[in-house]
């Protein structure tokens, strides 16, 4: 009987999918707009030999490089105009957060409505232009510095070099920015993790041929290759389990004469997750690793040079990288949930509407006692997080895993996964609430 149930509420399911033609424009637009991402990290940088450059890659692969790579969904393996992804808005992003929690200024003209975010919006888009400037210009000057087997990676080097470079890879951030917005705003929103997501994924079927070449050849043994796939389906599970759990804080409302009636008396719930930042924290300490290592990465500095011994502390596996990568996941938690979840509006909110938590005073109370709950599950939500991101790098640097299958990766894929489904589920609730509400109206008019 139950499997019966869940089979009909499946096929209603589809049946309100096919019947939702605004929905089903969102996700097409959504599988175009990804489509266009996926061809412009195959659009090479003018001027780069692809054969020396792959030679140079693969030489240099590791560490910080292989992780750029992943998050560039492969277009810096190529040398496309990609090559930087949406690192750049990233790192603006954060800086603009930063900046506007510290400015009264800022804050001030956040809580604008939606005039102050437009502002705050177009300050970050500036930022990004600047940001992915000064990467873009570091870049073609380390290219110009590296030679493979083959020869040198830039076939004209030169100052015509470096501002086609530049222009073309500011013009695919810039790009990439405008895109991940529309998929916000005429697809189904994340449109900036959805990118990350789509590269990452595209790349997956790569890193699985690699690994079985890899245990073809002997370099993996097959007790090996089954405690990967194990440790994977473990990640995927617990990410899973720790993404939907959350504490309900109940909430009361109580009775009041309306008319000849008593209405209300009902009790809510306050759903607080126990990681509200999401999978924003991973990315955001990964965007902040990668930035003052960008021109590092392509300096070709030697190891005396000071560059040189920053790259090889901040390697992958590095105790210096565990701990700056740990407790920057932890900061951007607390960070991120401060600004997601507001304990003295939402008290007074209650307050308002005449609701309160049972044993809470309203107001100051009710919101240090949010707050307390709040800052408990985020010391939880945290760990949980930078057990989920460390973990898997011991491994990669241990067995030489590919970083698709690393902890920030599986996060990112199966967190976005999670949450696009829940905006097709909203999707598909609202359209059958607009049905009823039709077939409603016209039975009022009969």
């Amino acid at each position: 009987m139950a499997s019966a149930a869940e089979q009909l509420a499946k096929n209603a399911n589809w049946g309100a999918l096919a019947k939702a033609t605004d929905l089903k424009r969102r996700l097409l637009f959504v599988m175009g707009a990804l489509l266009v991402y996926r061809l412009g990290t195959y659009i090479p940088v003018p001027g780069i030999d692809p054969h020396v450059w792959a030679e140079i890659f693969e030489q240099k692969g590791g560490g910080i490089l292989d992780m750029f790579n992943m998050f560039s969904g492969g277009a810096l393996s190529r040398m496309t105009i990609f090559a930087l992804n949406i690192m750049p808005y990233i790192s603006a992003s954060i800086i603009m957060q930063l900046a506007t929690a510290m400015s009264p200024q800022l804050e001030a003209l956040k809580k604008e409505g939606d005039i102050g975010r437009m502002k705050i919006n177009q300050y970050t888009r500036y930022g990004t232009v600047f940001l992915a400037a000064i990467q873009a210009y570091g870049l073609a000057v380390g290219l110009e510095s590296m030679q493979g087997p083959s020869g040198s990676a830039v076939i004209d080097p030169g100052l015509f070099f470096r501002i086609s470079t530049v222009i073309s890879i500011v013009g695919g951030t810039v790009f990439l920015m405008w895109l991940g917005e529309q998929i916000t705003a005429r697809g189904i929103g994340n449109g900036i993790s959805l990118i990350i997501f789509a590269g990452i994924v595209a790349e997956l079927p790569r890193a699985i041929a690699t690994m079985l070449e890899g245990a073809r050849q002997g370099t993996f043994g097959g007790v090996e290759l089954l405690g990967l796939f194990v440790m994977v389906c473990a990640v995927i599970a617990f990410i899973v389990y720790m993404e939907r759990a959350h504490r309900r804080v109940v909430v009361q409302y109580p009775k009041r004469q309306q008319g000849n009636r008593m209405v209300g008396g009902e009790s809510n719930h306050i759903p607080l997750k126990l990681n509200t930042a999401g999978v924003i924290p991973p990315i955001f300490a990964s965007s902040l690793l990668l930035l003052p290592l960008t021109i590092v990465g392509f300096s070709g500095a030697e190891g005396g040079d000071f560059t040189a011994t920053i790259s090889q502390y901040l390697q992958h596996g590095q105790p210096v990288y565990m701990i700056l990568y740990g407790l920057l996941i932890m900061f951007f938690c607390f960070f991120y949930t401060a600004i997601q979840f507001n304990p003295e509006e939402n008290a007074d909110m209650l307050r308002k509407h005449g609701g309160f938590v049972p044993g809470i005073r309203p107001g100051k109370h009710t919101a240090e006692h949010l707050d307390y709950i709040l800052t408990r599950l985020t010391v939880i939500g945290s760990i949980y997080l930078v057990f989920v991101c460390l973990l898997p790098e011991f491994l990669i640097s241990r067995y030489n895993v590919p970083f698709y299958f690393g902890g920030t990766s599986l996060l990112i894929v199966v967190s976005v996964t999670m949450d696009t489904v829940a905006q097709i589920h909203s999707h598909l609730v609202a359209h059958q609430y607009e049905g009823l509400m039709k077939k409603a109206k016209l039975r009022g008019r009969r």
